[in-house]
């Protein structure tokens, strides 16, 4: 793309995530995205093709900025003395990025149009919960290296980790909205809970 095309670009995604986030992904058309950016309806289709691909865009590049926060550099934890504290720092980063509102809201759109468009539910997966398991699967290698953990599976000690830590926050701030979601105080302490089960289970 031609770099004087970027800031047209840049103004369609903020007004069309702007639009989404408010009213739902519907009641949005490329008419008002170009009317609110001042982009013309044809330069959207240039740029992103449909309604539908310029929205995969928006979750692909929200979801992928949250895991990046947390996420790259790729954690390592070779240190053993550290490795607890280290370990509490990054789950509460990671789920205070999930928590935030504006992801909550792209999950909800996203699932709200599952049926329609399942490819939006696949990219927010690969590049949220998908990576972040990942990303857990190398910290409990690592782990299990420093002599910390020891797991069978390295994976599904990864796996079990994310859930103690994301499962009832997630579920209850989908469900009941984000004025039920913990409040950024309350993290650590959920955080430290779900350790002390991680480690029960499979601490050296």
């Amino acid at each position: 793309m031609r770099p004087s095309s970027q800031p047209k670009r840049a103004a369609a995604l903020a007004a069309a995530e702007r639009q989404f986030l408010a009213t739902g992904y519907e009641s949005v058309t490329m008419d008002s995205i170009a009317q609110e950016s001042g982009v013309a309806k044809q330069t959207l289709y240039s740029h992103f093709g449909s309604k539908r691909d310029l929205f995969l865009e928006i979750v692909t590049a929200q979801t992928e900025g949250a895991s990046a926060s947390v996420l790259e550099p790729a954690p390592r934890f070779a240190d053993a003395s550290r490795a607890r504290g280290d370990l509490r720092d990054l789950l509460v980063a990671q789920l205070s990025a999930v928590l935030a509102p504006r992801i909550l809201a792209l999950r909800r759109l996203v699932i709200g149009e599952l049926r329609r468009s399942p490819e939006l539910a696949e990219a927010l997966y690969e590049r949220g919960p998908r990576r972040a398991i990942i990303a857990l699967t190398a910290v409990v290698e690592d782990l299990q290296a420093a002599g910390v953990v020891r797991a069978v599976d390295a994976e599904l000690a990864a796996t079990q980790l994310n859930w103690l830590v994301m499962g009832e926050p997630i579920n209850r701030a989908m469900l009941l909205g984000d004025d039920a979601a913990l409040a950024a105080a309350q993290i650590p302490a959920h955080v430290d809970t779900a350790l002390d089960m991680f480690f029960a289970a499979y601490g050296v």
